[in-house]
């Protein structure tokens, strides 16, 4: 896939759902874990940006990977705060989050729901019915954009708003996103800006 993508109408005119990772992507990423909601900042821009997804009548999915609860760093109770408070945040922005799924695993368990697995996007198809070919994923990491290409999404999009230069790994991989972008607000401007020439 291209990124000739993002100039097709038939697939940015009847875009229906975004894929967002969580940090890196709506908030500031940490090393040491994002495990508390006083440790939770937005990016720049993002809340306008999930915003603008919503006024637009397109659904925004977070699909996270949280190892945090594995490694006894947080509880389930926390990180379930951190989401009502994140859910709060968005809706008080005008936007809304149809859903938000998180893996809890370590990487070494090896599970099916750990991105670069596309298992939570999958989840979310068959609980809201989700056409994945008008679906985009937006994330931070190669394991991001490996994720929205297995699940079948018909776009990925990376962000450089993370903790670190992908450009290595996505070439290790053997995989490029369709579009590369500074941040989660400029990723959502570009998409909406096709979209409409597209209608």
């Amino acid at each position: 896939m291209s990124s000739s993508w993002l100039n097709r109408p038939d697939a940015l005119g009847r875009l229906q759902a975004v894929f967002l990772d969580r940090d890196g992507v709506i908030n500031r990423d940490s090393p040491d874990y994002v495990t508390a909601w006083e440790d939770f900042e937005f990016l720049p821009g993002s809340l306008s940006a999930i915003a603008a997804l919503s006024a637009a009548a397109i659904d925004v999915i977070i699909v996270t990977n949280q190892s945090a609860l594995a490694r006894g760093l947080m509880t389930p109770n926390t990180l379930a705060d951190i989401h009502r408070c994140l859910t709060s945040a968005v809706a008080e922005r005008g936007g809304r989050i149809r859903a938000i799924l998180h893996c809890p695993h370590h990487p070494d368990d090896l599970c099916g729901c750990r991105k670069p697995a596309p298992g939570m996007i999958l989840q979310a198809q068959a609980r809201f019915g989700l056409d994945l070919k008008r679906s985009v994923m937006i994330g931070d990491r190669a394991t991001d954009v490996a994720c929205g290409r297995q699940a079948g999404c018909g776009g990925t999009i990376l962000v450089r708003s993370g903790l670190h230069d992908e450009r290595p790994q996505l070439q290790q991989m053997g995989i490029a996103p369709d579009l590369i972008v500074d941040d989660l607000a400029a990723a959502v401007s570009a998409l909406l800006d096709r979209r409409g020439h597209s209608a």
